[in-house]
């Protein structure tokens, strides 16, 4: 027989929300793993003792996680999306008829609690993956990736001289109707002068003549106003923290650069930090290190092996590295050669030997575009009669040979790769953070950041890696439990050892540091009675 739903609205009904999301549903599952009170105490200082109670602490970290799990990448988007899910309404602790904060009160926290709340929150995240055995902290990799900014290009000014302001404006920028002013100038009055010496000025200057003769075929080109940017000459005035960084095959872009570290064992992110994107990699790798080797040694791991790309290559990097016991597998950059050709470096003397036997002894060590370089040099006498001077030093007087004063470092570095560990660690590299960056930026919000400035740019990928770290911890313990790994270990243990740790946990209470500890004791505890 053929039925006909036919609807009327009741005036009084019965509904529990708990009862309408399944026990299997992703944001339950995440409900009951993730505890965020320790907020309350941390961001106590930041409220007022009177008036109108905000936002909750837990209910805006939560709200903020949801926007990156969905990819959601705006606040008003985001509370439309929240209204419309049970299982994210019963995740936040709100019933169905419950009003949600409104999107700007998200915006506003956001700029509330500083940095250190997020990375806090973070580093609660990366221990829950810690304890689940998810992260073996021996081996990271690192890269970086440039993250669009919440700015234009069209939005950028020109730098002026400190003095003379208005007459040079004058001369120099000229109004069209593809110009467009910021509204407000949020830039610092030093941001807007020009630091660049004359040197870096004219290779600009240069650089823009050959920019206008090599785009005749490009798009766009043949528009008037199209022109070469440098951060050197330009800035944003939208964000002044965003900065003109270029890939190859890539549009220039007001960008930030999103640095992490990903652990090799689950590739989870240990560290993720929002830098400048008008510096080379290598500038921020001792920052990095120094961060994430503090946090894996406060949870009892040792770093071993880091994996990096060419652009964190350098001397100083190296040596920084040895110092603190980890082994770098970073290949070298191009201009690295290891001496002039058919030259032999003595190390007892810390002299060269040309192919005539002549000596180029050290000189000076002098400090050359921020790297560290020694000078050596061969007396005049020696190269005066040489045979082969022509080929080898020219017209000049003495072979003069400058090297980084890290050459050791260097030549260790390259005898690691090009080991056999060392070939093996390079494809493990590639297959771990670079689909992880893949992922954030096309699953998990990180294509742009939807703030001003790097401090709120910084909160933006913070939440991202928590997101991207929680889906980790999840899928894991749910394949641990149906696997039954747990109750399979304890079945090849003695039953001496399983009557003395069931009689250790009979007399010790749990521990109360986390609700999560308690709840793996209290699990082990069932199993080894079981056994015993």
């Amino acid at each position: 027989m053929q039925g006909k739903k036919n609807y009327q609205e009741k005036l009084f009904t019965s509904f529990k929300l708990s009862d309408r999301v399944s026990k299997e549903n992703f944001y339950r599952r995440l409900k009951e793993v993730l505890y965020l009170d320790f907020l309350y105490p941390l961001t106590n200082k930041f409220y007022g003792q009177s008036g109108q109670k905000s936002i909750d602490p837990v209910v805006f970290f939560k709200i903020c996680l949801v926007g990156y799990l969905e990819n959601i990448t705006t606040d008003r988007g985001l509370m439309d999306h929240c209204s419309m899910r049970m299982d994210i309404l019963y995740f936040l602790d709100y019933d169905i008829d419950e009003p949600l904060p409104w999107h700007s009160t998200i915006s506003r926290t956001r700029q509330l609690f500083p940095e250190d709340i997020f990375e806090e929150v973070f580093t609660r995240v990366l221990k829950l993956c810690i304890e689940a055995g998810l992260v073996s902290g021996h081996t990271q990799a690192i890269d970086s990736a440039p993250v669009k900014a919440n700015a234009s290009m069209d939005s950028l000014e020109i730098k002026v001289p400190a003095d003379e302001l208005e007459e040079h404006l004058s001369k120099v920028r000229v109004q069209s109707s593809r110009d467009r002013k910021a509204k407000e100038n949020k830039a610092p009055k030093e941001q807007q002068e020009i630091t660049a010496s004359k040197k870096e000025l004219q290779e600009i200057k240069s650089r823009n003549k050959r920019w206008s003769e090599d785009q005749d075929m490009r798009p766009g080109a043949k528009n008037k106003g199209s022109r070469y940017t440098s951060n050197k000459t330009h800035y944003s005035p939208t964000d002044p923290d965003s900065r003109i960084s270029v890939k190859p095959g890539k549009a220039r872009k007001l960008n930030y650069l999103c640095n992490i570290s990903v652990d090799t064992g689950g590739h989870v992110i240990t560290d993720v930090q929002a830098y400048h994107a008008d510096k080379k990699d290598n500038q921020y790798l001792q920052d990095t290190v120094a961060r994430l080797n503090r946090r894996l040694r406060k949870e009892g791991m040792i770093w071993e092996h880091l994996l990096a790309d060419t652009g964190y290559s350098s001397g100083e990097n190296y040596a920084y590295l040895e110092a603190r016991g980890i082994k770098s597998y970073i290949p070298p950059h191009g201009t690295y050669k290891g001496g002039p050709e058919d030259f032999k470096y003595i190390k007892e003397g810390n002299y060269w030997l040309c192919p005539q036997g002549k000596k180029v002894t050290f000189r000076k060590q002098k400090l050359e575009k921020g790297t560290l370089k020694d000078n050596y040099f061969t007396k005049r006498s020696d190269c005066k009669g040489c045979p082969i001077k022509e080929s080898c030093i020219g017209k000049s007087h003495e072979k003069r040979i400058n090297i980084t004063a890290y050459r050791e470092e260097y030549e260790r570095n390259i005898a690691r790769i090009k080991s056999p560990t060392g070939r093996y660690l390079k494809s493990k590299r590639q297959s771990t953070v670079e689909p992880v960056f893949g992922t954030l930026k096309e699953f998990m919000g990180l294509r742009k950041v939807n703030t001003i400035g790097i401090k709120q740019a910084n909160k933006c990928m913070h939440l991202s890696a928590m997101a991207y770290n929680l889906k980790k911890y999840l899928k894991f313990i749910q394949k641990r439990a149906k696997s039954g790994a747990e109750s399979l270990v304890l079945c090849f243990l003695p039953k001496i050892v399983l009557q003395n740790v069931a009689r250790h946990f009979l007399k010790a209470p749990n521990l109360a540091h986390s609700q999560v500890q308690s709840k793996k004791q209290s699990r082990l505890k069932r199993l080894i009675l079981v056994q015993v």
